[in-house]
């Protein structure tokens, strides 16, 4: 049943109901004025741009900043205390954060073999949580997330921007509402040119790095100069390759104007190193495409994602980018600067220019926390249907086979072999490693 409009029911509630609204309102301007206490777990380089862009706020309460690394830790300090906030708590252990009933809402930019495991813990001990992407780092983890924020009741946001981006959300906009006729491919990509990791061999850690936290729930293997940092995310044990670090915004927007809200039944990709000869475990060249079924309402549709992490070359007049075809026109979005949407024979109907906004995605997700907003705009189900693109192009390419998925088991139906690569392996007796994994 649909509740009362707001004049109607006062009109029949008298005057108990009207000291009861006014309570209510009073209890809303408490809880808006109040700072919401959190804390930012990871502060490499996307974590210390997090740090940065909430330490310039004045309605958060700045508790903890939390890394493996002491010199990055430090220097996150500083830079929260510097902005004028009271100098947050600095630690290495974020159990420390999760035992504090005072933070409301902590900020996950870890390696990618944590975002899940560090996830879980903080929903479970009833903190909202900002995840960076992918928000998993397997197909089953995703589902364990799922199901962890079904059952804390608390908000997640993945830290895919676009999707609070408004340049972003206008066009996606169009997209949906069929001003380029019936969607039904849609293609991401990530052409870019990336470093080589190099080749190195096993050695000791640096005295100011904890590596064993660092490795955390990730299999034991011994440190070496190639693993950090940042390019921890080319290995199989603590990234996703490209595909899961800058492919996945793409896959993210792509997945968006496709208009589908579950899973594909079909998945390959052909990828491989074409151009690095390095220890980077991922390829630097892949070509995926998902096929999804018809759901009842409409056609079969297809989502494309190309990677090139050799080629300095723009593609659709766009490095990074997403592209909708429809039964009537097409448009295409490169990652942080803009749309182009064009009718048939490619006439240009509209365009729009603008770019990624980080702040945006961040003032909705605190005012989830808040309770001013109900619904964050990456939420788990986005996040996770993005991911699970990444690890099946990364699956397929590893297997070098064509992927048979159930959208609702999440597993590989057609190989045995393929369909072990849905979980990963987890280092024994860790006490981050996630219950039933």
């Amino acid at each position: 049943m649909s509740p009362l409009p707001r004049r109607e029911f006062l009109q029949h509630a008298g005057a108990i109901s009207s000291v009861a609204a006014l309570s209510s309102n009073l209890g809303q301007a408490q809880s808006a004025n109040r700072k919401v206490v959190i804390a930012v777990i990871g502060t490499g380089g996307m974590g210390t741009g997090h740090v940065r862009n909430l330490a310039a706020r004045k309605d958060i309460d700045f508790a903890y900043v939390c890394d493996v690394d002491q010199n990055r830790l430090a220097a996150a300090a500083k830079i929260v205390a510097e902005a004028g906030h009271p100098a947050p708590q600095a630690v290495g252990d974020l159990r420390k954060i999760l035992d504090d009933r005072r933070v409301d809402a902590v900020w996950i930019a870890t390696p990618d073999h944590w975002h899940t495991p560090a996830a879980l813990l903080a929903l479970d001990a009833g903190k909202h949580v900002y995840v960076e992407k992918p928000c998993c780092h397997n197909i089953r983890e995703g589902q364990l997330l799922t199901e962890a924020v079904k059952r804390s009741g608390k908000h997640l946001q993945v830290g895919t921007q676009s999707r609070s981006t408004p340049t972003v959300r206008e066009g996606i906009e169009r997209v949906l509402k069929g001003e380029i006729g019936e969607v039904l491919v849609s293609k991401a990509w990530n052409s870019q040119r990336r470093g080589t990791i190099g080749k190195s061999q096993p050695g000791t850690p640096p005295a100011y790095l904890d590596y064993d936290t660092w490795l955390g729930p990730a299999p034991q293997v011994p440190y070496r100069p190639n693993l950090l940092p940042g390019v921890w995310r080319w290995w199989y044990d603590f990234g996703c390759g490209d595909i899961g670090n800058d492919g996945v915004h793409d896959i993210d927007v792509a997945c968006w104007g496709l208009g589908v809200d579950t899973h594909p039944t079909t998945a390959a990709c052909l990828g491989g190193k074409l151009f690095f000869d390095d220890d980077q475990q991922y390829p630097d060249t892949q070509y995926a495409v998902f096929d999804y079924a018809a759901d009842g309402k409409g056609r079969r549709k297809q989502l494309i994602f190309e990677q090139r992490i050799w080629s300095p070359y723009v593609q659709e007049g766009y490095e990074n980018g997403a592209a909708f075809y429809g039964t009537n026109g097409m448009l295409i979005m490169g990652h942080t600067v803009g749309w182009k949407l064009y009718g048939p024979r490619n006439k240009l109907i509209a365009e729009k220019t603008g770019s990624a906004d980080l702040v945006a995605h961040h003032n909705n997700f605190l005012a989830c926390v808040r309770g001013d907003e109900q619904q964050t705009n990456a939420d788990v189900k986005a996040g996770v249907l993005s991911a699970t693109l990444v690890h099946l192009a990364n699956i397929a390419a590893r297997t070098n086979r064509t992927l048979q998925f159930d959208p609702m088991t999440g597993q590989i139906t057609n190989d045995a072999d393929a369909n072990k690569l849905v979980r990963r392996q987890y280092r024994a007796g860790h006490w981050s490693v996630p219950k039933n994994a």
